[in-house]
């Protein structure tokens, strides 16, 4: 979305030598008031993906109770997919992936998931990708804190009005579609959302695919169809000629 001055912005990013290794993470919160807040932190033994989440996690559990509209930038495809896609699918399956594992860094997309649904009375996320490195204000600082909290310095976090930060936050990035992440070793981009039957009109919701290929094989004229978003779910049942239908739960 397009900024108004009346949305709050925030900016985040982690850092990480050796993955795992040391890391660090930092955030910019900027509020319509002209208020800007820098944090930040660092772990002695850790991955990038956690150090982008805990940037996030921080910035909103900084804003827990201040209400507004939310824009963020971050460079972490990761983070952008895992909370808008695919927590839904872990929160259904009981945080386990496709396979049955335990997902990867659990304990803080947890946390990241109910500090989302949290927000839902004070305003919506806006999630942006932004491309690191590419000169951006916003990025650039809060890739610099990430980074010195990973080499273990002392950062100097900023607090204080827009007029004295001396960093141009508002030097906004064009809006840039989000990239295909890459295969990881931990599965997650294979969980789905849901996987649809139908069978004469009547759709029924499954947790994995086990479930969904019982119910339709051997079926003539059975349909099926692996979703990764609720979105997507309703885009499925219009194609099947079912929109608003009802879904059972299997």
């Amino acid at each position: 979305m397009n900024y108004t001055g009346k949305e709050i912005i925030v900016f985040t990013d982690g850092a990480c030598s050796g993955n795992p290794g040391p890391g660090g993470w930092g955030s910019v919160v900027l509020l319509p008031t002209g208020s800007v807040q820098e944090l930040g932190g660092g772990d002695s033994s850790t991955t990038n993906n956690r150090m982008e989440m805990h940037a996030v996690g921080a910035a909103l559990e900084h804003l827990a109770d201040t209400p507004g509209d939310i824009i963020i930038y971050t460079d972490s495809t990761y983070v952008i997919r895992g909370i808008t896609q695919w927590v839904w699918g872990w929160k259904r399956n009981n945080w386990r992936t496709a396979e049955g594992k335990d997902v990867s860094n659990k304990d803080i997309w947890q946390d990241l998931f109910a500090l989302v649904v949290k927000r839902k009375d004070l305003g919506k996320i806006h999630w942006n990708y932004t491309r690191g490195h590419m000169g951006t204000p916003g990025n650039e600082r809060c890739d610099e804190i990430a980074v010195g909290f990973s080499k273990g310095y002392r950062v100097s976090l900023y607090v204080g009005p827009l007029s004295g930060y001396g960093i141009d936050i508002l030097d906004l990035p064009e809006h840039e579609e989000l990239p295909e992440m890459k295969p990881n070793n931990k599965g997650e981009k294979k969980v789905a959302y849901s996987y649809l039957s139908n069978i004469g009109g009547v759709v029924i919701r499954h947790k994995d695919w086990g479930s969904c290929e019982r119910r339709v094989k051997g079926q003539s004229g059975a349909k099926f169809k692996k979703t990764m978003s609720e979105n997507e779910e309703q885009e499925v049942l219009k194609s099947w000629g079912l929109s608003g239908a009802a879904i059972k739960e299997s």
